[in-house]
């Protein structure tokens, strides 16, 4: 896995004041097995979901693996965010709590956008988008 950009957004996330609890590759001490892109979509899922963290990131190669293993555990929205309009949407309207994106197609200067848009948005507290998310959530 290239690693130059999960230290762009480590670096970033923690000069910005954000506690980093790193999964998969990023671990050291992670054991092989957990290292898949479906085990760490997964505990950074049920990370979130459980309250252990207020929201992730995750990364592989495009992004999609990641969502798609998180999204499986439920509580969590994942959404795949190539640039920081969808990503400050994602929040504001989709409620998401994991934030994904690509390793291939994120370069490190759009990564620090993605992650400024995502963490200056808030969840809207429009009533129909409200009704969507609890939708969501009862399936």
């Amino acid at each position: 896995m290239d690693g130059v950009l999960p230290r762009i957004i480590d670096t970033w996330l923690r000069e910005h004041g954000h506690d980093v609890a790193r999964y998969g590759a990023l671990d050291p001490a992670a054991p092989a097995e957990s290292q898949a892109w479906t085990a760490v979509g997964t505990a950074v899922g049920e990370a979130v979901a459980g309250g252990a963290a207020d929201c992730g990131v995750l990364c592989c190669w495009t992004g999609t693996g990641v969502s798609i293993a998180a999204n499986k555990v439920q509580g969590v929205r994942a959404a795949l965010c190539g640039d920081p309009q969808t990503a400050a949407g994602a929040r504001e309207w989709n409620d998401a709590n994991v934030l994904c994106m690509s390793l291939r197609a994120v370069s490190g200067p759009v990564a620090e956008e993605i992650l400024d848009a995502w963490f200056s948005a808030a969840p809207t507290g429009q009533p129909e988008y409200r009704a969507m998310i609890d939708e969501l959530a009862g399936r």
